[in-house]
């Protein structure tokens, strides 16, 4: 599954009806129903003009998504990546590491040589750091689930 990804990478506005419905749905299947936190996920930061929607399908299902937020959005000093999320059904074929390589390089292009910081769930803080994230501060509590800032 993860030869020849189609990768996609949209602002909000350029988003479809379906793509939009899709990719929230996931957020809430996985960060809302699985992970049992409850939290507004619609937080006004998707319709941002410089917000990057980065999404694959597979088998016409969601694969995976994330977004990048231009700095003084979730951070004053920093871009950021967030709501990084693999689709249940495309776990464990290392779809993850490639949607991190791609938001990187999407990163380096639309936000040239600017910090990335992450809120990063403390039981991935291996993935991220295989990815040149460094962790900053001390583990805290987001949702009820610990968390760790980390920056590259």
């Amino acid at each position: 599954m993860t030869d020849n990804i189609n990768w996609q990478v949209k602002t909000f506005n350029q988003l479809n009806t379906n793509e939009l419905y899709d990719l929230l749905k996931l957020r809430i299947d996985v960060f809302v129903v699985e992970q049992t936190c409850y939290y507004s996920d619609l937080d006004e930061l998707d319709r941002h003009p410089q917000t990057l929607h980065l999404f694959n399908y597979s088998n016409s299902k969601l694969a995976s998504y994330l977004r990048i937020l231009p700095k003084g959005l979730s951070y004053e000093n920093y871009i950021s990546i967030g709501r990084v999320i693999i689709a249940p059904q495309a776990r464990g074929q290392g779809l993850g590491h490639q949607l991190i390589q791609q938001a990187l390089t999407l990163c380096e292009q639309h936000f040239p040589n600017q910090t990335i910081k992450i809120s990063a769930q403390e039981h991935l803080q291996g993935f991220y750091q295989h990815h040149g994230f460094k962790s900053v501060g001390d583990v805290y509590l987001e949702d009820d689930i610990p968390h760790i800032g980390m920056i590259k």
